[in-house]
């Protein structure tokens, strides 16, 4: 399934995939997120929001500070603000979340990077 990408909502990549914006208001930014097989985001937390993240597409590993599990479609986990996390894609397939983040600042520069792959740190 390939999603459609709207030309208003422009998708950002990364070396781990790609996200895009789907909704912004205050305090709420809705995004879809995805990751190319074999990747993963960095590991990291955030001092201003929270986050809720479901599954639409593949199998995703999730480590929420000392736990690693997986969720497929129609599962979802929540991250508390401040709480160690990173989506990872172990399968040969692709990964996409839906993630909500929720909180009083939900700039991208609100990443507090603990380890990562591709030397961002």
């Amino acid at each position: 399934m390939t999603p459609l990408n709207p030309p208003d909502n422009p998708r950002t990549q990364r070396p781990w995939g790609w996200f895009e914006t789907v909704s912004e208001t205050p305090g709420v930014k809705i995004k879809r997120i995805g990751v190319f097989p074999g990747q993963q985001i960095s590991l990291q937390k955030h001092a201003h929001r929270a986050e809720h993240w479901v599954v639409v597409q593949g199998r995703a590993r999730v480590t929420l500070d000392e736990r690693v599990f997986d969720l497929g479609v129609g599962q979802s986990c929540d991250i508390a603000l401040g709480q160690v996390h990173r989506l990872a894609n172990l399968s040969p397939g692709p990964v996409e979340i839906v993630e909500v983040q929720l909180g009083d600042y939900l700039d991208e520069d609100d990443i507090i990077r603990l380890s990562d792959d591709y030397g961002r740190i």
